[in-house]
């Protein structure tokens, strides 16, 4: 079967309520597996792999969204869409962590520094004795020589272009 016929059997199965849940069950299982990740498993995020959980927790809640609209096919089309650009905005942070990661380009400034300054020289040096240093370009854990960062841009991008595309054939069936 090819590749493309798969996605259009899907696309034929799928309405914008089921993708809405599809969605929102992926955002579910990505944001259990990082929380699990960092409470059970010890992994401590840097400010960018805080970052990359907001695209994630947005998609969600427009999935839920999106599920509540039920019977309302354009308007659900439209959170639908958001959802998914949300996920390919969650992408474009990733892919800018990878690049960190793999020293292509420098990091944020809150990669490894302190954040809040302290207004006393004595405060700022206990301030910085005492906080952990989550550095963004180096990688806590790596599967295949692919960093959480990477698997999170592959996941992010596919879902985004995915729900994008499933949406507008969706739409454009509808007409």
């Amino acid at each position: 079967m090819q590749p493309m016929s798969i996605v259009s059997d899907i696309a034929g199965r799928l309405d914008m309520t089921r993708l809405a849940a599809a969605k929102a069950a992926l955002g579910a299982v990505v944001l259990s597996a990082v929380y699990a990740s960092q409470h059970l498993g010890g992994l401590r995020p840097c400010a960018l792999c805080l970052y990359q959980r907001w695209p994630w927790w947005i998609a969600l809640g427009l999935a839920v969204l999106a599920m509540a609209l039920r019977g309302h096919a354009k308007l659900q089309m439209a959170v639908i869409g958001l959802a998914s650009m949300s996920l390919l905005v969650g992408a474009g942070i990733a892919v800018f962590h990878v690049g960190v990661e793999q020293h292509w380009w420098q990091g944020l400034a809150s990669c490894g520094g302190v954040s809040d300054m302290s207004t006393t020289v004595e405060a700022l040096k206990k301030q910085i004795i005492s906080a952990p240093v989550v550095r963004c370009d180096e990688a806590a854990w790596s599967l295949l020589g692919i960093s959480m960062a990477g698997y999170n841009a592959l996941i992010s991008m596919a879902a985004g272009v995915g729900g994008l595309y499933l949406a507008w054939r969706h739409g454009r069936a509808a007409l």
